[in-house]
């Protein structure tokens, strides 16, 4: 009797404990989850965590405006539009799971916005000024005790002013700032009002809920709806992994449909992990903690699309043979043999509708283009370029590039170190080609004449090339590691050269 008594209580007593360190684990994630803010997605997370001594995660930009505009009305400016985005008030506040945006109660713009003198130089060479700012302010952190951005304003700049912007990529990527950029513009739309969520869950349902949606909804969703690589199908071929019963309420047309896109899936997700190595270039190697930032004047957007249509290649095919032209002259005119050589580079790729760029974060993939450096000549080489750039289209690299950040934002900092390595020990560059406004855009009444942004490199990438059209002319810019290369000036400057081959050839060609 006294026995089963003792094991009755023993029993009751194990049970409240279990009981105790159940609770106890439910609350601690439950506090976990929600840290008195909004959950950071996995995603973003990632980002957060990628910064490292070589590449810090920032997306910067440049801003050449006249006349000059004054330093409190831009202030006030930003004041007005830009924080409305809650993002741009709020801090990252990091824990045992992740990280979350909190307010911050004592936020002062003063901490975001900066006056900058530049360095004297002699009449004629004040970008050279501003280019050396930049490059020291691409390996300054961000101070993580406030919201991670700051803009630094050159009053007296050519004749007018320059800003020069720092962005944590956690925070947005390149679409949702370029949207930013809208709403701080004269007659900018302001972001629509946030929408208010209902209270999230809480325990262990509450953390499964957030992993679904922060990793497998967007999947699913942006591929189909803001992604077209491979039509709906491939939204069907998510679903179908996220519910595989219902392979069997299909028909066999259906099955085997379903069967090729799975196929295909598994070979573009092969293809991706499977990369080669990239050919061995001076570009390529372990980098250093200081960069060199360069860009040349615009080339005007009309003789490109000239040069694009009689060549029967898009403006973007045309851009990047002049990138691979320029980038293979540097190689050549530092002694080395690019004969048969290509460098790897990743793109960012869009997966988010526009509609919705106004609540930031980060939604894109990024799809691996290979260019053909060692290629003289420039026709050959453009076509080449072409044929890669149709093999990327139907691809789903960009999806499963997405997936691999969302799983890395779960992953700790070593496991997330080797995932995304990954990319970096396959990639040379890292390139966007971002379509800005068609018309120059207006701040307080003066000016934005130019319009540069370059989007960060992660792991041992050293290079960064940026092409943007703005208001009728393009402009090349590049970001470097200073030991891979120390002077990215001379690879802006074969960049016009490139494309001046191209416009010579197709300016003998018969008018079609």
């Amino acid at each position: 009797m006294v026995t089963r008594m003792v094991a009755k209580k023993v029993g009751k007593t194990r049970s409240a404990v279990v009981r105790g360190v159940q609770k106890t684990v439910t609350d601690a994630l439950a506090g976990a989850l929600h840290l008195n803010g909004e959950r950071m997605s996995n995603v973003d997370t990632a980002w957060l965590h990628m910064d490292s001594d070589a590449n810090l995660m920032m997306i910067v930009g440049v801003w050449v405006i006249r006349p000059a505009i004054r330093f409190e009305v831009l202030r006030d400016r930003l004041e007005s539009r830009l924080l409305k985005y809650p993002r741009f008030s709020q801090c990252v506040v990091e824990d045992a799971a992740g990280a979350s945006w909190v307010k911050d109660t004592a936020f002062d713009m003063a901490n975001h916005l900066v006056i900058e003198k530049l360095a004297r130089k002699p009449k004629g060479r004040e970008q050279e000024a501003l280019q050396d700012r930049l490059s020291e302010l691409t390996m300054q952190p961000l101070d993580r005790a406030h919201p991670l951005w700051q803009f630094h304003l050159v009053e007296n700049y050519k004749g007018g002013s320059a800003m020069m912007a720092r962005i944590h990529h956690c925070i947005a990527d390149g679409i949702a700032l370029v949207h930013v950029t809208q709403s701080v513009m004269d007659d900018g739309v302001a972001p629509p009002e946030p929408e208010h969520h209902a209270a999230h869950h809480t325990g262990l349902d509450g953390a499964q809920e957030w992993v679904a949606d922060s990793l497998v909804k967007p999947l699913a969703h942006l591929t189909g709806k803001a992604l077209s690589l491979a039509g709906d199908g491939a939204a069907r071929y998510l679903d179908l992994l996220m519910h595989p019963q219902k392979g069997m309420e299909h028909t066999l047309h259906t099955s085997a449909h379903m069967a090729k896109l799975a196929l295909h899936a598994a070979a573009d997700g092969a293809a991706l992990v499977l990369m080669p190595n990239d050919s061995p270039t001076r570009l390529k190697g372990i980098p250093g903690k200081s960069k060199r930032v360069a860009w040349c004047p615009p080339l005007p957007l009309a003789q490109v699309k000239a040069v694009g249509k009689a060549l029967h290649c898009t403006i973007n095919e045309v851009l990047l043979s002049c990138a691979a032209g320029a980038i293979g002259e540097y190689l050549k005119a530092h002694g080395d043999d690019v004969a048969d050589k290509e460098i790897r580079t990743m793109i960012p790729v869009n997966l988010r509708p526009l509609a919705k760029a106004y609540q930031l974060g980060n939604q894109f993939g990024l799809a691996p283009l290979v260019l053909p450096i060692g290629l003289d000549n420039p026709m050959e080489r453009l076509y080449e370029v072409r044929r890669r750039m149709q093999g990327l289209k139907g691809s789903m690299q960009p999806v499963f590039a997405f997936g691999l950040l969302a799983v890395a934002g779960l992953m700790t900092k070593p496991m997330q170190t080797a995932v995304l390595s990954l990319f970096s020990k396959k990639t040379t560059a890292v390139m966007t080609n971002v379509p800005g406004p068609r018309e120059k855009l207006k701040i307080c009444g003066c000016t934005v004449e130019e319009d540069l942004v370059w989007v960060p490199q992660s792991g041992t990438v050293g290079l960064g090339i940026s092409i943007l059209s703005y208001a009728g002319g393009v402009q090349f810019g590049v970001v470097s590691d200073a030991t891979l290369c120390p002077d990215p000036q001379n690879i802006i400057d074969q960049f016009a050269p490139e494309f001046a081959k191209l416009a010579a050839v197709s300016k003998g060609l018969p008018k079609s």
